[in-house]
């Protein structure tokens, strides 16, 4: 499990990846905010995502949720 400090500090990311990616046009913004953390963390900057996901998610914001969901359906 990170350190609470790190927790902070993803949540604080991926909170302004979602700020930035809820400003673009259209209904994409979930896939766009899970693409980028898909593309640009690393595994287990992403695990302690889920983590703090699995664990309640607080202070991540709803499109951050969103995108965590998208992440973790199976790749048809």
């Amino acid at each position: 499990m990170a350190a609470p400090n790190n927790i902070a500090k993803l949540v604080t990311m991926a909170n302004q990846i979602a700020t930035f990616f809820a400003t673009q046009p259209g209904t994409t913004q979930a896939a766009e905010v899970a693409g980028h953390l898909k593309a640009f963390w690393e595994p287990r900057m992403l695990q302690a995502l889920y983590a703090h996901v699995d664990a309640g998610g607080e202070g991540l914001s709803p499109l951050v949720l969103k995108a965590v969901e998208r992440l973790r359906q199976p790749v048809a």
